[in-house]
């Protein structure tokens, strides 16, 4: 059979290589678990890393400003954001099923030699970007904690390489208990401060409900496209590909169908989780500063500061920080893992996890501790609303190759997504295309 016969019937230009994530790869069993409770428990987890990347600390700042400025109102925007990101996640993990391959190999097996490796330039750029969220986010919590300077964080933020490390060596198990623990901190930490922030229920639900104003407001609208453009994550969509593929659940089709309905499920209920997050942090800016007068709060130092004024308890700044500082920790393990995968995936590099990790740290922390040093918070501020911008530009180019994949029978067999399910998943790379272009082009110019 020849090359051309070969793309014909099996719709990829290379027949593929070493599995993602090889050292975990179907570490976990879900064959032989029982029943089917137990086999869907089995997928309990990777839903959680994903989820991570929707609230990360580059999110805070375009919820806090939302909620600070217009109240409730763009809560309809984090509810829509989160139904695209359901959608496309769930694509993820009906492409890793079915073809065996992360969006990196797939990438690198479906395109020429030349576009893979611009579309590898580009994850890089935008895991780089993501880093560096993480970088001036966990500082900010160390800060505000433990009053330890922006530029000392900084640098203190290179030491979770070897926490990294030593949760993979225990197992990845142990490392989504780690995930999934911090993000029951951060629950907790923004259920006590809504409640001190006693907010506007019936206001709070009818924020859900879109309203044309957003569209028809030049400020309102920015902001909404800041809050799309920041929540769907570029780096998410290749790290759930590879990560899902940590399950060992069988190679029969009927066992590959359970597995994308139950990663399917995972994943979706840990991205309503995530829109808990994200709601409560707009909701807890409405309630704390905009229904009292503070409409320009978009720095994260801001609202700390204003929130044991403003609320009267001493101790919500100190659990506004704690909530930063676990989402930190948290997006730097994502952030490594989707990393590796993509370095793997695209090139075939294989690279000690610590050589991978101080190489992306390091990338990342010397413009953070530049900006830190040379321009304090103010700088810093910018520089995390850059990283968003970065990140929106390279988003469709992870987005629409994953929508090609999934919609293409001769690469996903009888695993294709539906019609619906293709015609949603096109509206939204669409949508999600021009809404970062728009947003791009207001920040240039």
């Amino acid at each position: 059979m020849d090359i051309r016969s070969k793309i014909n019937s099996t719709g990829w230009l290379k027949s593929g290589g070493d599995a993602s994530l090889m050292d975990v790869h179907r570490s976990i069993p879900v064959r032989g678990q029982g029943s089917k409770l137990r086999r869907a428990f089995a997928f309990f987890g990777p839903g959680y890393l994903v989820a991570v990347g929707y609230m990360d600390p580059g999110n805070w700042a375009t919820s806090l400003a939302g909620g600070s400025q217009f109240g409730y109102l763009l809560l309809s925007v984090a509810l829509l954001s989160n139904i695209m990101a359901i959608v496309l996640q769930s694509l993820c993990a009906r492409l890793a099923v079915a073809s065996g391959r992360d969006l990196a190999q797939a990438c690198r097996d479906a395109f020429p030699r030349p576009v893979a490796y611009m579309l590898w330039l580009f994850a890089e750029i935008a895991i780089i970007a993501t880093d560096i969220a993480e970088v001036i986010g966990t500082a900010i919590g160390l800060n505000l904690i433990f009053g330890i300077p922006l530029e000392i964080g900084v640098l203190i933020t290179a030491l979770d390489v070897f926490l990294i490390l030593y949760l993979q060596k225990l197992g990845f198990r142990f490392l989504e208990a780690f995930v999934i623990g911090l993000l029951g901190v951060i629950t907790a930490c923004f259920a006590i401060q809504i409640a001190m922030a006693d907010p506007n229920w019936g206001e709070v639900i009818r924020g859900f409900a879109p309203t044309t104003e957003i569209v028809t407001n030049p400020n309102m609208l920015y902001l909404a496209l800041g809050i799309l453009g920041a929540t769907v994550m570029p780096h998410n969509l290749y790290l759930h590909s590879g990560i899902v593929q940590t399950r060992n659940y069988g190679d029969s089709v009927e066992e590959k169908r359970e597995a994308i309905k139950f990663a399917t499920i995972d994943s979706t209920v840990a991205l309503m989780f995530a829109l808990l997050i994200n709601a409560s942090i707009l909701i807890l800016a409405a309630a704390a500063f905009h229904a009292n007068g503070h409409t320009a709060v978009a720095e994260l130092g801001d609202a700390h500061n204003l929130l044991s004024p403003v609320l009267g308890y001493a101790i919500a700044p100190t659990l506004f920080g704690i909530a930063l500082l676990c989402c930190g920790l948290n997006s730097t393990v994502t952030a490594t893992l989707a990393g590796q995968i993509v370095m793997e995936g695209f090139l075939h590099i294989r690279l000690a996890a610590w050589v991978r990790r101080l190489i992306t740290r390091g990338i990342a922390i010397i413009p953070a501790a530049a900006v830190t040093i040379f321009y304090g918070d103010g700088g810093t501020a910018e520089l995390l609303i850059l990283t968003q911008v970065v990140l929106s530009l390279q988003l469709s180019f992870a987005v629409f190759p994953l929508v090609m994949f999934t919609s293409d029978k001769r690469k996903m067999g009888v695993f294709v997504a539906p019609l619906w399910l293709r015609a949603f998943a096109w509206l939204i790379a669409i949508v999600i295309g021009a809404l970062n272009i728009k947003l791009l082009v207001d920040f240039v110019l």
